[in-house]
């Protein structure tokens, strides 16, 4: 678990969230919003953490039982939302998780918190049911939604919540935050993950401690170099294997492959 101490970047997040806590002026439901490795769930855990510590400070002390607890992912009073299908939360699962649970008080802390990852994937009926819970929540409730894009969420679900956009990490904060934890890769590894990251430490993160990363993108510059002497039969075999790939893995060889395109396009410009 990390402190907002420790969190890079967003700092106007921070200050907002930390104010909130100071003057005891929290809303019941938040949205953070950002694309994936742009540090909303960091964010959001950190916030719930925060308003649970014993020490009434709005930097979670790490020490207290309820720190403890949050860092032993037990916390009792800090629910996250499950879902079973990968790409839909449903009517049931909202009723069971959130509307029929918030009746019940906290178990020993002030706030009961409700984190919904992929709150983009409530289905509009699991969203109306949610719905009831924001209009009428309880003094104690602290609703969560975590989302790429929170327009797809109801206007009627974003109306009553206070959205949160996630910053972008500036790169040469990133590159020093990078620089520091990843000390045995080479500064072109680390310059490519800054620029592949687009403002997600996140993302840069994920980049430089997956070993598959690495290998994709050499996939991607193998494919480069031989297309033009490609027969048609080699290309579309090549476009088949992207077939076998998760949504967000293609997502990572379409962003290599434009990052490859934009330096040699840079290169003609500048020749640097």
């Amino acid at each position: 678990m990390a402190g907002f101490h420790d969190i890079i970047g967003h700092d106007d997040i921070i200050r907002h969230l930390k104010n909130a806590i100071e003057t005891g002026k929290v809303s019941h439901s938040y949205i953070f919003t950002g694309e994936p490795g742009s540090g909303k769930k960091l964010l959001a855990g950190t916030f719930a953490a925060a308003l649970q510590c014993e020490s009434g400070e709005s930097e979670p002390c790490m020490a207290c039982d309820s720190c403890k607890k949050v860092i032993g992912k037990n916390h009792p009073d800090i629910i996250t939302v499950t879902h079973e299908k990968p790409g839909s939360i449903s009517i049931d699962e909202v009723r069971d998780q959130v509307v029929r649970d918030v009746d019940i008080k906290p178990y020993c802390s002030p706030y009961k918190i409700y984190i919904i990852p992929d709150a983009e994937m409530m289905t509009v009926q699991a969203q109306n049911a949610l719905l009831k819970t924001l209009e009428e929540p309880p003094e104690y409730a602290v609703i969560i939604l975590l989302a790429t894009n929170a327009d797809i969420l109801l206007d009627t679900i974003r109306s009553r919540c206070v959205v949160i956009d996630m910053e972008d990490v500036p790169g040469k904060l990133m590159k020093t935050y990078l620089q520091e934890h990843f000390p045995d890769k080479s500064e072109s590894e680390i310059e490519f993950a800054v620029i592949f990251a687009d403002g997600k430490l996140g993302r840069a993160t994920d980049y430089l401690s997956n070993a598959d990363m690495e290998e994709l993108k050499d996939s991607v510059i193998r494919f480069v170099k031989k297309v033009p002497d490609m027969a048609l039969y080699e290309t579309m075999t090549q476009l088949r294997e992207l077939d076998s790939y998760k949504i967000n893995r293609l997502e990572d060889y379409l962003d290599i492959l434009q990052l490859w395109y934009r330096d040699v396009l840079m290169f003609k410009s500048t020749r640097d």
